[in-house]
């Protein structure tokens, strides 16, 4: 296997390891496709993740093609987000919740009208949203924000402590 290739494999472990351990225990690296890409994880439904590991960090000519790339495969999944995540320069794979997620700002009013309407019980106006400009996080912050909208497993409450 080539160094380049062994890098991304190892991200997506540790992306994986990091979603199984936080409310997604199905996740799993996916098996290459060739042109219908679906992702480099299953086994999260609704979500298609694209994990990329580079040694210098990336400018923004690069994160708009990653983006697309994600766009296309989330398309080809048909799910209902797509998270390209970033490994950061001196963040290991041990701490890859501190990596970047970025997606696009309409994915993410998609992720937070569902929270909360889970967290209501009724359905909420739409955010008026009219661009798609990337939006980067953490992993961390957007697994979170995914469960909080019934995606993975549910969030634990008090309730059920």
């Amino acid at each position: 296997m080539s160094r380049s290739k062994d890098i991304g494999t190892r991200a997506e472990t540790a992306v994986v390891r990091y979603l199984r351990a936080h409310g997604f225990p199905h996740a799993e690296r996916r098996a290459l496709t060739g042109t219908q890409d679906q992702g480099d994880i299953t086994g999260t439904p609704g979500v298609c993740w694209e994990v990329k590991a580079w040694k210098r960090t990336a400018g923004d000519g690069q994160i708009t093609a990653w983006l697309a790339e994600t766009e296309t495969e989330r398309i080809n999944a048909r799910a209902d987000i797509g998270v390209l995540v970033v490994r950061r320069a001196g963040v290991g794979d041990p701490n890859a919740g501190r990596w970047w997620a970025i997606m696009p700002i309409h994915d993410l009013e998609h992720i937070l009208a569902a929270g909360l309407a889970r967290l209501f019980d009724e359905p909420q106006e739409p955010f008026v949203v009219d661009n798609a400009a990337p939006v980067r996080m953490l992993l961390a912050d957007v697994v979170q924000l995914l469960r909080a909208a019934g995606y993975g497993d549910p969030l634990s409450t008090d309730a059920d402590a």
